[in-house]
């Protein structure tokens, strides 16, 4: 067991094609790093199957599902009724990924926007956590997130979060939480890296969105969940926290958002 401290990839893609063969090396090494859990996130819901078996078959990994909205205009549309199906199954922690993405697909955003809905309506019914995507369409974005929260509170974090400072204090306004995944720690991200020094450090959390992105050494490389530990140690100095801090303020964090992502007590 690792004395690393321990952390949660809130958000991964194990299922994709990047880790065939490799799923066991991936969790060893993530635990070898301190990465005692992650969220594997489905993008569209007729793979729903082969995450719910990756995540049934390790102990450390969860599992959301929803539609990402540059799927949206070619997956069939998803209803309210089949995400709360999904969401009784014990590993299923969030809704989504859904949102906006307005960089190659702004074609599709009145279906993007339509499916959204329909995530955000989940997330309040089951009160699991929406799980947002967000480019290039921050204003429509801000909008659309403070109005439907206006009409039923839900739980949320901007996974990846890249967007501009109005969008990240519109959503802490709204009591969301911020994701910093490996762009966080890129070079040229010193922006960024200003915007979420100035949000609070008890609704931050830290991802890889592996397997793409994957942060200083490794850029340019596969991503993996082992790596979110290199993103969280420039978290901690974005913050001024020493690392171990700073873990543990995200993994308070993690658990306060995804409250039904719980280890058993032997793999906690």
């Amino acid at each position: 067991m690792t004395d690393a401290p321990l952390i949660t990839d809130s958000h991964c893609h194990i299922d994709f094609p990047d880790f065939e063969g490799d799923l066991d090396g991936v969790v060893a090494r993530a635990r070898d790093a301190g990465v005692h859990r992650m969220v594997t996130i489905c993008t569209r819901l007729r793979n729903e199957p082969a995450v719910r078996a990756i995540a049934e078959a390790h102990v450390p990994v969860f599992y959301a599902a929803g539609t990402h909205p540059m799927s949206a205009a070619d997956e069939p549309m998803a209803s309210v009724e089949e995400l709360e199906r999904l969401a009784r199954h014990p590993k299923f922690v969030g809704i989504g990924e859904t949102g906006l993405d307005y960089h190659y697909t702004a074609e599709t955003k009145a279906r993007q926007q339509e499916s959204l809905t329909i995530h955000i309506e989940a997330a309040r019914r089951t009160g699991l956590p929406l799980i947002i995507h967000a480019r290039d369409a921050d204003e429509d974005m801000a909008r659309i997130l403070t109005e439907e929260h206006r009409a039923g509170a839900f739980g949320c974090v901007m996974h990846c979060f890249s967007s501009g400072a109005a969008l990240a204090e519109a959503a802490l306004d709204l009591g969301f939480y911020l994701s910093m995944s490996g762009i966080a720690a890129f070079p040229r991200s010193d922006a960024l890296r200003a915007i979420f020094a100035a949000a609070p450090a008890d609704r931050i959390l830290v991802e890889t969105d592996a397997p793409y992105l994957a942060p200083p050494p490794h850029r340019g490389k596969r991503n993996e969940p082992a790596y979110t530990a290199f993103t969280a140690r420039k978290g901690a100095d974005v913050f001024g926290m020493d690392y171990a801090d700073f873990a543990a303020q995200t993994e308070a964090n993690f658990e306060r958002l995804f409250t039904k992502a719980v280890l058993p007590p032997q793999a906690a």
